[in-house]
């Protein structure tokens, strides 16, 4: 699989990619979220292809003092094949360049698949929790 930065024609297979994997929330409009995301760092928005074919895709961002990842997607027919593992070492590489010291990811407690995938890469729960607050409505 090789890495690259999101390109404005991967739009379409990216959030086909989400909604494969079950990505997309009613509340979370994919096309805004794409379109806030390379307003604001898009050097930070991954793809994974194979052949030409989009099939990984992963948000990054780092504020100066935590980074993040959220929209880490692997094509179902492809996950536990290591690429998952790949883009997370890639985000981590580009973060850590950047000064990045720590990466907080958030993810749903329920997904039991996701949790099990970052513990095998030393990730661990912190003690935290984590609360949001909706300023814009997509819907």
């Amino acid at each position: 699989m090789d890495i690259r930065e999101f390109l404005e024609n991967d739009r379409k297979s990216v959030i086909a990619l989400w909604e494969v994997c079950g990505l997309t929330r009613p509340w979370n409009d994919p096309d805004k979220d794409i379109d806030r995301k390379i307003q604001f760092q898009p050097n930070l928005f991954f793809v994974g292809t194979i052949d030409s074919e989009v099939v990984a895709s992963a948000m990054a961002g780092y504020d100066g003092h935590r980074g993040s990842v959220f929209y880490l997607a692997i094509h179902p027919k492809l996950q536990g094949l290591g690429y998952g593992q790949k883009l997370m070492s890639h985000i981590e590489n580009v973060l850590t360049s950047l000064g990045c010291p720590k990466l907080n990811i958030v993810v749903r407690s329920s997904n039991e698949s996701v949790l099990k995938f970052y513990n095998n890469l030393s990730y661990a729960p912190d003690d935290v929790v984590s609360i949001g607050k909706r300023l814009i409505p997509d819907t």
